[in-house]
C-alpha cells in the first residue's frame, strides 16, 4: 500500500498536501459541491458552512456545472465574495465532450461562481469507454479547455469518474498518446474500493507515478457505506488520507458534519500497517461484491447516462461512417 503523501501542519489549521507536481499546495481534506447544494439547505446556512471551512484551513473547493442545477456553484460563488476567494483553491467539472458544448458550460460555470477564471477544471463523469475518444477528439472537449486555459479562464486541467478503474487507465493511455499531462485524477477511495475494482490498486500508482494530483472522492459514497456497520467515517476518511492524496473531497452539508471532518483532519496520523489491516478486514466481506459501492455497480450515480445531451451532439464522422448496418 502506498504511504501518505507529507503534510505541512505549522498553523493548527486543516494541513496542506502537494497537488502533484503543479507547486500548489491544497488542504487534504476538501468540501464537496454536491452535498452543499441540497435543497434542505438554506443559501444563509451554505455559505456559512463554506466560510467557516475556509477559516479553518478548508479550502479546496469541489463543484460541478451539473449539480444540483447550478445552486452549489451559485453558492459558493456568493460564499467567495468578501475576502474569501483569496483564500480558496476553487475547483469545477463541467460534462460536454464537445468543444462546444464544454466551452458554453464552461462560461456558465464561472457566470454562476462569479470568477474570471477557476484554479482547476476537471473533465466529469469519465465512465465510458468512449469519452477520452471524444475528449480528446478532433473538436473535442480538450480544445475548450486549452482554449480556457489561454484565455486565463482556469490553471490546471483533471478528469473524474467513478466507474471502473480500467476507464482511468485508458484516459491516461489517450492523454499519452496526444503528449497531454493531466495535472489531477480524481476517483473513489474508500476501505470497499480495497476490495472491488479497486482504484487505489490500479489506478493511484499509476498517477503518482506520472506526478499526478490525487483526488478521493466518496470516502463514504453519500453514506451509503456507512449502512454496512463495518466501519466508522473516522476510519474511512483516515483510510483515504493515508492514500497518497492530495486531498480527500468529503460531503459537508451541516457545521457538525464540518467540525467532524476538520477534527479528522487535524488529527490524521499515518497508520500503521497492523490499523490498516484491521480496517481491511472489518470491510472486506461487505465490500466483495460492489454492494454498497452503488458508483460502480449500478446507474444510480451516472447524471450523464441520465441526461446524456449534456455531453453534446456525437462527432460529424459518426454520421459520415454510419452506414445504418
Amino acid at each position: 500500500m502506498s504511504t501518505p503523501l507529507a503534510a505541512d501542519s505549522t498553523t493548527g489549521a486543516v494541513p496542506t498536501r502537494p497537488l502533484g507536481r503543479t507547486g500548489e499546495k491544497v488542504s487534504m481534506i476538501g468540501l464537496g459541491g454536491s452535498h452543499i447544494g441540497k435543497p434542505r439547505l438554506s443559501d444563509a446556512e451554505a455559505i456559512k458552512i463554506i466560510r467557516t471551512a475556509i477559516d479553518n484551513g478548508l479550502t479546496f473547493m469541489d463543484n460541478c456545472w451539473d449539480y444540483n442545477d447550478g445552486v452549489s456553484e451559485t453558492r459558493v460563488g456568493k460564499a467567495l465574495k468578501d475576502g474569501y476567494r483569496a483564500k480558496a483553491f476553487v475547483m469545477t467539472k463541467i460534462d460536454g465532450r464537445t468543444r462546444e458544448e464544454a466551452a458554453k458550460q464552461i462560461d456558465q460555470s464561472l457566470k454562476r461562481l462569479q470568477l474570471d477564471h477557476v484554479d482547476l477544471l476537471q473533465f466529469h463523469e469519465v465512465i465510458r469507454f468512449d469519452d477520452p475518444d471524444r475528449i480528446f477528439a478532433q473538436g473535442g472537449a480538450l480544445e475548450a479547455f486549452l482554449d480556457a486555459k489561454k484565455a486565463g479562464k482556469l490553471r490546471f486541467i483533471g478528469f473524474t469518474g467513478h466507474k471502473d478503474p480500467h476507464v482511468h487507465l485508458y484516459m491516461l493511455e489517450v492523454a499519452k498518446k496526444h503528449n497531454f499531462h493531466f495535472d489531477t485524477v480524481q476517483m473513489p477511495l474508500n476501505l470497499m474500493d480495497a476490495h472491488f475494482r479497486s482504484f487505489a490498486k490500479m489506478v493511484v500508482p499509476e498517477t503518482v507515478a506520472q506526478g499526478i494530483g490525487v483526488l478521493g472522492m466518496k470516502s463514504m459514497g453519500s453514506g451509503v457505506l456507512l449502512k454496512s456497520n463495518t466501519a466508522t467515517p473516522k476510519e474511512y476518511i483516515d483510510y483515504a488520507l493515508n492514500l497518497p492524496t492530495s486531498v480527500v473531497i468529503t460531503g459537508i452539508d451541516s457545521m457538525d458534519i464540518l467540525n467532524q471532518n476538520l477534527n479528522i483532519a487535524r488529527t490524521f496520523k499515518p497508520l500503521t500497517q497492523n490499523q490498516l489491516q484491521a480496517m481491511l478486514a472489518k470491510t472486506e466481506k461487505a465490500a466483495a461484491d460492489g454492494e454498497y459501492e452503488l458508483f460502480k455497480t449500478t446507474s444510480h450515480f451516472d447524471s450523464t447516462a441520465q441526461h446524456p445531451d449534456w455531453l453534446g451532439q456525437d462527432p460529424a464522422r459518426v454520421k459520415q461512417l454510419d452506414t445504418g448496418d
